[in-house]
């Protein structure tokens, strides 16, 4: 406990999912938490549960004037800001065949371009005051392609790259920039509400932790970057997807699941 004492937070996309989660284990931790949705009914129910100096802001992310209002009305009343963590993201399946231009500019403007907006306008802040941690959520799809998910890939490589860039520019001048590439995970993206968790986690029984993961466990890799203890990352990539992206089974040869060898997959 106590690890953000003191720390005002501001987490985008966090009215459910990954991102609740991650305003929920912040607040424990001892931030006070600028909860980001466009979603005001979740938003404010999430903000509520938690309580305290918790707050939501319902904000259009893609706009940099609706930035600059909220780190306005953070800095009347903190002083400062010193953790973002840019989680919102919209995720449509769409093939790249059957995608209209405005399908794949809206997933850019949230994603890219929202991000983007973000680490501009709170980063003018974290650099005037000379310290402050930036986290961007990527995805697997920024470590490869998925098939039907051209645009939220493309968005979230986009983001990779600005994570570096934003890393150079920002890290000598006390602003750390880092980035979690999360796999799978149990939030309202997955699509998964009505499906019992064994059914579930037949998808992933190719990766070494064979289950989808939960919004916990990346709101946790987040609570590190934000903390001191991640003090000499900058640029860096966390991948935590159970092992989804480090290589591919084989059945025939030693070392692969006993659940891949009985079935005789490939």
């Amino acid at each position: 406990m106590g690890r953000l004492n003191g720390k005002v937070a501001i987490i985008t996309g966090a009215a459910q999912g990954q991102g609740a989660s991650t305003a929920r284990l912040f607040a424990q931790e001892g931030a006070r938490v600028a909860i980001v949705d466009m979603n005001a009914d979740k938003g404010e129910t999430i903000a509520a549960e938690i309580g305290g100096e918790a707050r939501f802001y319902a904000v259009d992310i893609s706009k940099e004037a609706a930035w600059a209002e909220l780190v306005a009305d953070l800095v009347k009343r903190f002083g400062r800001i010193d953790v973002l963590v840019n989680n919102a993201a919209i995720c449509p399946a769409i093939s790249i065949l059957d995608m209209e231009t405005a399908d794949f500019q809206a997933v850019l403007n949230v994603n890219l371009v929202g991000t983007w907006a973000g680490i501009k306008t709170v980063g003018k802040q974290m650099v005037a005051q000379g310290s402050g941690s930036i986290i961007n959520i990527l995805s697997t799809g920024a470590l490869w392609g998925i098939n039907g998910l051209g645009a939220y890939v493309a968005s979230k490589w986009g983001l990779r790259g600005l994570t570096k860039t934003a890393a150079m520019e920002l890290g000598h001048r006390g602003v750390r920039v880092n980035a979690i590439a999360p796999g799978g995970i149990a939030s309202p993206m997955a699509g998964i509400d009505d499906l019992p968790r064994e059914i579930v986690n037949r998808r992933f029984v190719r990766q070494p932790i064979a289950r989808i993961g939960e919004p916990e466990e990346i709101a946790y890799t987040s609570l590190f970057l934000a903390s001191d203890e991640a003090s000499y990352l900058c640029g860096a990539e966390i991948v935590a997807d159970g092992g989804m992206t480090i290589g591919r089974y084989e059945d025939f040869l030693p070392g692969a699941p006993d659940a891949l060898v009985a079935a005789g997959k490939p």
